[in-house]
């Protein structure tokens, strides 16, 4: 048998050698065409149309530069424009940066202390002490208190941004993508907005910085409670607002929900801030804040439902007739009479 599966095999091998060079050779790509077509294909599906809104209802505002953005050179936070985001920017300067210098201060005091007071020729024959009840206590109270004078601030903050939307807040949903945004208004008509990152030429002709600024922006009204429900539709993305102090994981399969509430008008821009693929770099976040009034308007432009605004009751066509129909005897007998 293994004679047999031998003869075989060289009877078959010249053909197989004669297969494999006939094989096409494998197309050469060019690697910066081959990344541009991979970029195409991404965006391609989910390009967002050009806004088209009557400019009379809106029109996108213009930025501030400094405001709801990074800056150059910058070391603090950027500056907060929501209620919680002040509150953890005062927590910051007030609390925690001067406890990290002056703990970081006292060590380092005291290390040098050490040093100069404990060298060999200061000190010939070391003291053969193990045990101080008294700086054993103070080492262990004042970690325990700067312990609690940071919680006491920190749970409190945490819990308020978890606080609860109220019944009559405007809800939007935000679902991330592989790579862009949608934001969905179901109080308002469920229409849902595509927002994609502007090219540098774009954002340039709209003066708004590159890698920030999207084609079509999340709009809320400005100083009321917005109640985002944040998800994914493939991995997960994370929503992340850092002048409104706000970030919420977009995970697939599950609503977070979380209440965003700015209270000035202008324009906001933040970034996926969790890793999720490729483009992840290129997934901004932009967010409008209008006065109520221009929100609404900006609803009506996109074929939305302002809410609470009473609709115009449909006619048809049936019901007509029979208003006709009920209306004819009636008037012919008063004719008559």
């Amino acid at each position: 048998m293994k004679a047999w599966i031998l003869a075989i095999g060289l009877i078959l091998t010249p053909a197989a050698l004669s297969a494999q060079e006939a094989l096409p050779e494998a197309p050469v790509v060019n690697p910066a065409a081959a990344s541009e077509l991979e970029a195409a294909d991404v965006p391609a599906a989910v390009e967002a149309p050009a806004s088209g809104l009557d400019p009379a209802l809106y029109t996108p505002m213009k930025p501030t530069p400094g405001i709801g953005m990074p800056v150059d050179g910058g070391i603090d936070f950027q500056e907060q424009f929501s209620e919680t985001g002040q509150t953890a920017h005062w927590i910051n300067n007030v609390i925690l940066v001067p406890m990290m210098v002056g703990v970081s201060l006292l060590v380092l005091f005291l290390l040098f202390w050490v040093v100069f007071r404990f060298r060999r020729k200061a000190n010939p024959e070391p003291s053969k002490t193990t045990h101080n009840t008294f700086i054993e206590i103070i080492w262990t109270v004042i970690p325990v208190l700067i312990l609690v004078v940071i919680a006491v601030p920190s749970i409190s903050l945490l819990a308020e941004q978890f606080e609860p939307a109220p019944e009559d807040a405007l809800t939007v949903k935000v679902t991330g993508y592989q790579w862009y945004w949608g934001y969905s208004y179901p109080d308002n008509g469920d229409f849902e907005v595509i927002s994609n990152m502007l090219s540098v030429e774009e954002a340039a002709a709209r003066g708004e910085p590159h890698q920030l600024a999207a084609d079509n922006r999340m709009v809320i009204p400005v100083g009321k409670p917005v109640k985002l429900l944040i998800t994914a539709a493939d991995v997960i993305h994370s929503f992340a607002i850092p002048s409104a102090w706000f970030k919420l994981d977009a995970v697939p399969g599950r609503i977070n929900e979380k209440v965003l509430q700015i209270d000035r008008e202008g324009v906001y821009y933040g970034q996926c801030s969790e890793l999720c693929g490729a483009r992840h770099g290129f997934m901004p976040i932009t967010v409008e804040v209008l006065s109520e009034e221009k929100f609404n308007n900006w609803v009506r432009a996109n074929g939305g439902t302002v809410k609470g605004e009473a609709e115009e009751p449909v006619v048809t066509e049936t019901a007509a007739n029979d208003a006709t129909s009920e209306t004819a005897p009636a008037d012919a007998a008063a004719a008559t009479n």
